[in-house]
């Protein structure tokens, strides 16, 4: 069955807000290093958001799937545009995946024989 991701971000941000109460300094912090991330203003922020969207499905959060692609479209991204820095995304995770696979196979070679 597919999300409902419109009810899930209203949901998912009144649950924040009522965390948001229970731990305020919490809030503030990730809300300063939210506010940091753009206040260089070297890119643009479709830009920004876009990649949020890549590292969003790096790290598995649906939270921030559900965000982002909202703010992203609202800076005019498109679905092109959108689909393309999720490809960044997928060749990124089997690099990584890559990677570290060789480091599995240093770390086995360095085993006691």
């Amino acid at each position: 069955m597919m999300q409902d991701w419109n009810s899930y971000r209203d949901s998912l941000l009144a649950s924040v807000g009522d965390y948001a109460q229970q731990s305020p300094e919490a809030m503030r912090g990730i809300m300063a290093l939210d506010n940091a991330a753009g206040k260089s203003g070297q890119l643009e922020p479709k830009m920004h958001e876009l990649i949020a969207l890549a590292v969003a499905v790096t790290t598995r959060c649906d939270g921030c799937i559900s965000v982002h692609t909202r703010k992203a479209v609202g800076h005019g991204a498109s679905l092109a545009e959108i689909s393309e820095a999720l490809s960044v995304a997928i060749a990124l995770n089997a690099g990584a995946a890559l990677t570290y696979s060789a480091r599995v196979l240093e770390a086995h070679a360095q085993l006691p024989k």
